[in-house]
């Protein structure tokens, strides 16, 4: 029996994830049916809830607007993503390594967390302006956390005993840790990837509130402050949806590096 036979291949793995996805369409449909019909059957003011066929409607609109915030803050959510992807992984391993590391960076990386981004954000603005730079680092800070205690937990249960085996058998160094140590850390680290991933939208909003011309947060500002509640729930709306394909993308790429991993197998839907 070949591999191809034992096996799906890329393909068939992302095809099974979309598979997967379609009962998430399916609650969004009904939620947005739900929504539309509410509105209509009780009688609800457009300023206080607009239908979602209104909604849409003033997003069609705005296309141009919309869409160039909207690519100022994916790039401010991306860009600060993966700059704490970047740094937080390699982190987590110096803290696991060396008791140094552990001992006086990783409380400071505890402390950093425990203060409202919300509160420093002014700070970044008075140090490196009103430009790109500011929102990059927000976001960064937002994700980081999360990403360095998930992998510093991966990295930390690792099976000593399998460690030793390794060993015996001449492994060491790069090699040990690309077969034995990585591989056993990445479920862990992707579940620290994943919730990074959905603080992203968060981070990149609260950086355009605090000091910004551009990007969806300043035009969520700007038509709230002019009552104009259908596009506040556009803007509402496409926020999640950017959040909410990153988060996916995310769990698509550890179904491709991990498709053995526990949390990869089908829900057994006949037993308890």
């Amino acid at each position: 029996m070949g591999l191809s036979e034992t096996s799906p291949g890329t393909s068939g793995r992302v095809a099974a994830w979309v598979r997967r996805r379609l009962g998430l369409i399916v609650v969004f449909v009904m939620l947005f049916l739900l929504w539309e019909y509410a509105v209509k059957i009780f009688g609800i003011k457009e300023y206080l809830l607009p239908p979602p066929t209104k909604v849409w409607s003033e997003f069609l609109k705005r296309w141009p607007t919309v869409m160039g915030g909207a690519w100022v803050t994916v790039s401010e959510m991306v860009g600060g993503y993966l700059l704490a992807v970047i740094v937080s992984i390699p982190l987590a391993l110096a803290v696991v390594r060396w008791r140094f590391v552990e001992e006086s960076v990783y409380p400071l990386v505890v402390f950093l967390q425990i203060i409202p981004k919300i509160a420093i954000a002014p700070l970044f603005i008075i140090w490196f302006g009103f430009g790109f730079g500011p929102k990059l680092l927000i976001v960064f800070l937002l994700c980081f956390f999360p990403i360095v205690v998930a992998s510093v937990a991966g990295f930390k249960s690792v099976d000593p005993d399998v460690m030793d085996f390794a060993r015996t058998t001449g492994a060491k160094g790069l090699k040990m840790f690309l077969k034995i140590r990585l591989p056993q850390a990445l479920p862990e680290i992707f579940t620290g990837l994943k919730v990074g991933a959905a603080l992203s939208a968060t981070a990149a909003v609260v950086a355009e509130f605090v000091a910004s011309d551009r990007g969806l947060g300043y035009l969520l500002q700007q038509y709230n402050g002019n009552l104009e509640t259908p596009m506040v729930f556009a803007i509402i709306v496409l926020l999640s949806l950017i959040g909410l394909a990153i988060y996916y993308l995310v769990e698509l790429v550890e179904r491709l590096v991990i498709p053995w991993h526990v949390s990869q197998r089908p829900a057994d839907v006949t037993g308890i």
